[in-house]
């Protein structure tokens, strides 16, 4: 027999029976949250656009000047006192042209010592010629060995050739002329009237008609970009409308002690007349096609890790920045030549390098003006 509930437990039985379902149904609300989807990453705007090869793919520029293939002091093989000189500088001359002299009275003496040292050596020949002829006589009738005979053939050997060097000496001692072997222009004038000359002092600068190159100075950084071969095209600002092509010929096995850069030349394949000595030259090299084209970025969009050139290149799949080394061609006034690291169409940062992090998720926009966009 059940006992009767009093009125205070009457009134509070309801109260009671309620709050295992409050806490059921507070503990279903918190599972509930605890699954709730996290707020996507919000990404930051910036200015990135595609980046396009540069026109030709152009491995890079530089600045050179014209000269001839064959350049050369033209000098005395006899020492003596300059006495005139019948071209300037800038002349053209042709191949035998005298071009200056030497006071025959200083060369005189040396001239009869040449003449002596010929002579002895002419007496020195002959006594060798009939030592040897007696010598071999006598070895076929088994009167000497075959080591003195050899002995006599050496005397020969030797005497016959001091003979030929002593002829030469007197032949450049009768000369007082300097002549032009190969036609040409006079660069420059080294030896003035009345001076003195050592054998071999120079006395002009010579350039040789004919083949032109192109002399550029690389820096040490850029000059492993660059082959024999390898295509080129030169333009002068001294003559617009003329282009040139031209091809790499040598470059320098070593740098400048000074300017620690390495000289390259670059032979033209058809010079004409209004090629000039000295002229500055523009000159483009051709990118190798094993090679990635080179691509031009704006100023803006260059970034520096430590002492290393950068750039930030949008991921195309998850939108993420990545910063990555780049090899630069060439600096311009407001572009870059990008030789190595980028590839045409690939997103790149163009401003606000500095306010931007590896791994920061972005959304590429246009420049707010077109004429910030890259050509």
């Amino acid at each position: 027999m059940r006992t009767p509930l009093s009125p205070t437990s009457r009134a509070l039985a309801p109260r009671h029976a309620w709050l295992p379902c409050a806490m059921a149904i507070s503990l279903i609300l918190l599972a509930g949250c605890s699954h709730k989807t996290p707020e996507a990453e919000a990404a930051v705007p910036v200015i990135a656009l595609p980046v396009q090869a540069a026109d030709g793919a152009v491995a890079g520029r530089y600045t050179g000047d014209v000269h001839a293939r064959y350049e050369m002091p033209l000098s005395f093989r006899m020492a003596g006192r300059l006495t005139a000189r019948y071209v300037d500088p800038g002349e053209l001359v042709k191949q035998g042209q005298p071009l200056a002299e030497l006071d025959p009275a200083d060369p005189a003496q040396q001239l009869s010592y040449a003449k002596a040292a010929l002579d002895a050596a002419e007496h020195r020949l002959l006594y060798a010629t009939q030592q040897r002829d007696r010598d071999e006589a006598q070895f076929k009738q088994n009167l000497i060995s075959q080591l003195q005979l050899q002995q006599t053939q050496d005397s020969y050997a030797s005497a016959l050739a001091g003979r030929d060097q002593a002829r030469q000496q007197y032949k450049l001692a009768q000369s007082t002329t300097l002549v032009a072997e190969h036609d040409g222009v006079i660069t420059s004038r080294q030896a003035e009237v009345g001076q003195v000359l050592a054998a071999g002092q120079a006395v002009f600068g010579f350039a040789q008609a004919g083949e032109r190159e192109v002399y550029v100075d690389v820096a040490e950084s850029r000059v492993g970009g660059i082959s024999i071969g390898q295509a080129a095209a030169v333009n002068l600002p001294a003559l617009p409308g003329h282009a040139y092509a031209a091809r790499v010929r040598e470059i320098a096995p070593a740098a400048d002690a000074q300017s620690h850069t390495y000289l390259v030349k670059l032979a033209i394949d058809h010079p004409d007349a209004s090629l000039q000595l000295g002229m500055t030259a523009d000159v483009a090299l051709q990118g190798n096609k094993s090679a990635d084209a080179a691509i031009t970025i704006p100023a803006t969009a260059l970034f520096h890790q430590g002492e290393h050139p950068a750039v930030w290149v949008v991921n195309p799949g998850d939108s993420k920045l990545d910063l990555r080394p780049v090899t630069v061609a060439r600096y311009g006034e407001r572009d870059v030549l990008i030789a190595q690291g980028l590839k045409a169409g690939e997103r790149v940062v163009m401003q606000g390098v500095h306010a931007v992090a590896a791994g920061e998720k972005v959304a590429p926009i246009a420049p707010p003006h077109p004429e910030d966009a890259p050509q």
